[in-house]
């Protein structure tokens, strides 16, 4: 009947595919029928493969998996010992395929459960002091064991170092004055909104901070524990300072010797370091708003170049355009994110 009804639509203009997807068979499966003359029931017929183990082995297996020797231990320890014992019941990955079907595939022991934690949000800085980030490094000192904590807070926009402080200690009071004082620097209103990112560490989450934090109105970002990308900007500030070549090769005898030596760092990156990040431009010309100005120079230097000696391009000039935004932990979503301002 299948064959008829199609054949008949097929003379009557019907296309073979279509008309066998109303009768609700596969257009292989009408030409192997209307080849051979034999319904065979393919679409219907369930195959069992030959090497399937029975639910007596599967039964088998689960027990073994349950016993006090083997319930601390994966398919890929037990089927070794089951082997060096001349017992071959399966695979390991048809150990795994068992223990997944009878509820058991979980970790085996005292181990606890791998935890899932979310990337950070994800904010957006169109303009300075809008997003802030925030860490504590170690300075060496002259005693074996002992450090300096250099506590720095930079503004992801212009890269600028805007506060910071060296104490021998790590403590919450101290990082909460230290933001007071910079908001106090930067000239910020009562009223004026900042996200200020951080890691886990103690003195981030610490009572005294998180209530300065609220007190002035700074919206809070912390990175998941352990995980260093979530706080780029200052992770690359702390590389950068302790790599630039005036870094002391001996540690600090004194903190007045390292607040000394930090001092001429943060001038010279703010004033002079010409940042990659923000198309070599100094965080202080970014920050206060010149480097618009001076991006614009470099492009019509470099197209006056390219007018006098055009065989010497192939292409574009180097891009010197104005990076308009900066992301703290962008997403991967194409979905436009909003900036701060609408954040907050």
């Amino acid at each position: 009947m299948a064959i008829e009804s199609i054949s008949k639509a097929m003379k009557s203009g019907a296309p073979q595919a279509e008309a066998c997807e109303v009768v609700g068979i596969k257009l292989r499966t009408f030409q192997r029928w209307k080849k051979t003359g034999v319904v065979d029931g393919r679409t219907t017929a369930i195959k069992t493969p030959s090497n399937k183990l029975s639910q007596q082995e599967k039964e088998a297996i689960i027990t073994i998996c349950n016993s006090p020797e083997f319930s601390s231990r994966s398919p890929k320890q037990i089927v070794p010992i089951l082997a060096d014992r001349g017992l071959y019941l399966g695979s390991e990955s048809s150990f795994y395929r068992i223990m997944r079907e009878a509820g058991l595939l979980k970790r085996r022991g005292r181990a606890k459960n791998a935890v899932v934690r979310l990337k950070p949000k994800t904010y957006t800085a169109d303009g300075r002091n809008q997003v802030w980030s925030w860490d504590i490094t170690y300075m060496a000192t002259s005693i074996r064991g002992s450090f300096f904590y250099l506590y720095l807070i930079m503004d992801i926009y212009s890269r600028k170092i805007v506060g910071w402080e060296i104490h021998d200690i790590q403590l919450a009071d101290l990082a909460s004055e230290l933001l007071e004082k910079t908001r106090l620097s930067e000239g910020l209103t009562p009223d004026h909104s900042v996200v200020l990112h951080s890691d886990n560490g103690g003195p981030m989450k610490g009572a005294a901070m998180v209530a300065t934090m609220e007190r002035l109105g700074v919206i809070p970002s912390l990175s998941r524990p352990s995980v260093s990308n979530d706080n780029p900007y200052s992770e690359s500030l702390f590389k950068t300072l302790k790599y630039v070549p005036s870094y002391p090769d001996k540690p600090f005898e004194t903190i007045e010797l390292a607040r000394e030596w930090t001092l001429k760092f943060v001038c010279w990156y703010n004033q002079e370091h010409h940042h990659s990040g923000i198309n070599h431009v100094t965080p202080n010309q970014r920050h206060n708003g010149e480097d618009i100005a001076i991006l614009e120079q470099r492009k019509e230097v470099y197209e006056a170049a390219k007018n006098r000696y055009p065989s010497r391009w192939s292409g574009n000039t180097r891009n010197w355009d104005h990076q308009a935004k900066v992301k703290l932990n962008p997403s991967n979503e194409t979905d436009p994110i909003s900036t701060v301002k609408n954040a907050v």
